[in-house]
C-alpha cells in the first residue's frame, strides 16, 4: 500500500513515516501543498494523510484541486485545527476522515485501514432513483444525464439516502453520518442540506416523513 503523507512538521512527519513503514506500506512524504499536489498528478496512491497548514498550497486548497478529478483516493485530515468550522470545511471539500492533533499512532493506523476500506468498497457501484443517477467510483452526480456539484456534506446526506431507497432515514441517523468526526451539531444543518439538494435534484426527490426523517421513494 502506497501512501502520500503531506506534513511539514519535521518531528510528526518523521514519527507518522515510521509507524507507516512499520506496517508495512511505503510512504511518500511531501512537505508542502505543491509537492503534495504534484505527487498525485504522478503517482496514484492507497490514501493521502493531508494536513491542513501546509506551506506553499494549503491543505483545503490542495483538497479542493484533488477533488475536481478525483473522489477515489481517500484523504484523512491531520492538523492542529480543532474548530468545528475547520471540520465542517474539510468535510464539504471532501475529505473522508479528521484527526486532531496530537494524536494516537495506533489511532491514526486504524482510521486509515478504515477509510481505505470504505471508500475501496464503494468502487465501481451506480445508484439510480429516476433521472438521479450517483457514480459511486468518481463520485459522480447526475440529473436526467446532466452533472450536478455537490458539497462533501450534501454527497453524504444523498448517499445515505439512495442507499436506503424507499426507507425513511431519521434525522439522528443522517447527523450521526454529517458528525462522523464528531460529536457537535450545528442547528438546523440536516434541514439545510435537504433543502439544498432538492434545489439542485429536484424539489419532490426527497419526502419529509412524518416530521422526523426523510426519505426518496422508488420512482416509476
Amino acid at each position: 500500500m502506497h501512501i502520500l503523507l503531506a506534513e511539514d512538521d519535521p518531528l510528526l512527519g518523521r514519527a507518522v513515516e515510521m509507524e507507516l513503514a512499520h506496517e508495512g506500506m511505503a510512504v511518500h512524504w511531501a512537505r508542502d501543498g505543491v509537492d503534495a499536489y504534484a505527487a498525485i498528478q504522478m503517482q496514484e496512491y492507497a490514501a493521502l494523510l493531508l494536513d491542513l497548514g501546509l506551506p506553499g498550497l494549503n491543505g483545503l486548497d490542495l483538497l479542493h484541486r484533488v477533488r475536481q478529478t478525483n473522489w477515489d483516493l481517500p484523504v484523512l485530515v491531520i492538523t492542529a485545527r480543532a474548530s468545528v468550522d475547520d471540520r465542517v470545511k474539510g468535510l464539504d471539500f471532501g475529505a473522508d476522515d479528521y484527526m486532531s492533533k496530537p494524536f494516537d499512532l495506533d489511532e491514526l493506523m486504524a482510521r486509515l485501514r478504515a477509510v481505505t476500506r470504505r471508500v475501496g468498497s464503494s468502487t465501481g457501484k451506480l445508484l439510480t432513483a429516476g433521472p438521479i443517477e450517483v457514480d459511486l467510483r468518481n463520485h459522480r452526480v447526475t440529473v436526467d444525464g446532466n452533472p450536478v456539484w455537490l458539497t462533501g456534506r450534501e454527497y453524504s446526506v444523498l448517499l445515505l439516502l439512495m442507499t436506503s431507497l424507499g426507507q425513511a432515514v431519521s434525522k439522528h441517523r443522517i447527523e450521526s453520518q454529517l458528525f462522523q468526526w464528531g460529536n457537535e451539531s450545528i442547528g438546523n444543518v440536516v434541514e439545510v442540506h435537504v433543502h439544498n439538494l432538492r434545489k439542485k435534484l429536484g424539489r419532490d426527490l426527497i419526502q419529509t416523513y412524518r416530521g422526523t426523517g426523510y426519505m426518496i421513494t422508488h420512482f416509476h
